[in-house]
Order: C-alpha cells, then sequence, then structure tokens
C-alpha cells in the first residue's frame, strides 16, 4: 500500500552518483530512499524489520531490498564465493551486477509508485570492501557511477571486539569475506577480523565525510538505536 503522505512528495528526476543510466535520466519519481549501512552483527536487519514496521503502521508503502536479491545474480555470487580465493575485482563486478539488476527492476520503479525504499546496505559497503582490499576508491566510484543517490544513508558503527562476540554467538563459522580472511591479514582469526573490520570502519569515516553518511552509535541497546533512527527518517519524512 502506497501512503497517502508519501503521494503527495513532489515528483523529482533521478539523481545518480555518477553518469547514471541515461535511458533513466527522464523518469520522475516521489519515493524515497533509505539506507542502513553496517558491518555483520551490527543490529542492521533487527532495526530495518523495527523500521519497516513503523513506516507501515503510518501507511506508507515499503520496498525492502539489499545485496544478493538481485533474482538474476544472487545465486551466481553465491556460487562464486564457494569458489574461494575469488578475485577481488571479479567479486565488486558480481555485486555491481546484482546491484544494477535491482536498482533497474525493483528500486526504481518502487520510487516511481511512490514507495519508501529501504535498503539493506548499498554501494558504501561495496567500495569499502573493495579499497580495503586494494582496489583504487575513484575506480569502485566508477563502477557505482549509475547508482541512484540515496536521500537518508545511516551507517551503524560497532565496536569491533563487541561485534566480534555478536557474530560468533549467531554462528561459531565467520564469513570468510566478512572477516577478511581472503586477504591474509593474520594467521589468528580473532586478530584478522579485528584488523579487517577497523579497516572497513576507517574507510566508512572517509566515506561519511565525503557522501554525507550519519553515523549511528550502534553499542547502544537496541531500543536506543531504533529510537534515534526513527526519529530522525520520522523528521526527515515530514519535510517533504
Amino acid at each position: 500500500m502506497v501512503s497517502r503522505r508519501t503521494r503527495k512528495a513532489p515528483a523529482r528526476l533521478l539523481e545518480f552518483y555518477g553518469e547514471g543510466i541515461p535511458y533513466l535520466k527522464d523518469v520522475d519519481i516521489r519515493g524515497r530512499l533509505i539506507v542502513i549501512e553496517g558491518p555483520d552483527g551490527s543490529g542492521r536487519s533487527t532495526q530495518i524489520d523495527l523500521i519497516i514496521s513503523k513506516l507501515e503502521a503510518d501507511g506508507h508503502g515499503v520496498l525492502n531490498t539489499g545485496l544478493k536479491r538481485s533474482d538474476l545474480i544472487k545465486e551466481g555470487i553465491l556460487q562464486a564465493k564457494q569458489m574461494l580465493p575469488l578475485g577481488k575485482r571479479t567479486l565488486a563486478l558480481f555485486y555491481a551486477a546484482d546491484f544494477a539488476d535491482q536498482l533497474e527492476h525493483k528500486i526504481i520503479p518502487a520510487l516511481e509508485a511512490g514507495e519508501i525504499v529501504l535498503a539493506d546496505r548499498y554501494i558504501f559497503t561495496l567500495i569499502a570492501r573493495s579499497t580495503v582490499r586494494g582496489i583504487r576508491t575513484k575506480w569502485s566510484e566508477d563502477l557505482f557511477g549509475f547508482a541512484l543517490k540515496a536521500d537518508l544513508v545511516f551507517y551503524l558503527d560497532v565496536d569491533p571486539n563487541e561485534l566480534f562476540h555478536r557474530v560468533v554467538q549467531k554462528s561459531p563459522s565467520l564469513d570468510y569475506y566478512e572477516s577478511g580472511a581472503d586477504m591474509d591479514l593474520s594467521d589468528d582469526l580473532f586478530s584478522t577480523f579485528i584488523t579487517y573490520q577497523q579497516r572497513m570502519a576507517r574507510e566508512f569515516a572517509i566515506l561519511a565525510k565525503k557522501y554525507g553518511l550519519v553515523r549511528i552509535d550502534g553499542n547502544r541497546p537496541v531500543s536506543e538505536i531504533h529510537l534515534d533512527l526513527q526519529q530522525r527518517i520520522d523528521r526527515y519524512l515530514a519535510t517533504i
């Protein structure tokens, strides 16, 4: 269901971070794109579920999207990641294809319909991942120049030590790429994870300054984080 509140939002043309998609530049949208970034264990999924419930209760139509959700590409990514080690540029291109398919066939149509698109991670995670693996940031930014500009981007920042404990509690085995195991940072799994997350956090600090990401302290209780996020989102939506 698309809310009457969102339908009243003024139409606007798509804006991209780079060159964009030429044949979509004249498309009008009324919806809004909100992104929640953060590493595994940061509580993204929990917060997104809470935000969706509140937005839908307020009468908004909501599309939830994220990485590896393209019907066309997601299975290919999962299969490719089992072929260790996978080249860093190959992995980046797989995710770019996944994102491009979702952007054209899910995200933009939802925005045209006046819905709120809530993204569980976006291009910023993909850029940061590539940068810490030695790919020039400019290469990644050019690669994702077709990405639609987000209206709000929040980054859940959690201490790496806390992240490790949260992740291990959920699963005894760490994700090969999410833990940085492919980078040969250390012989010790804990040290590898901490070093990788520290590097990712530094990249996100840089991206925050460049793209206006809003840092959210993710070390707090779930209810506090939700209240913080929801108030910021509600204030923004009240202005449109």
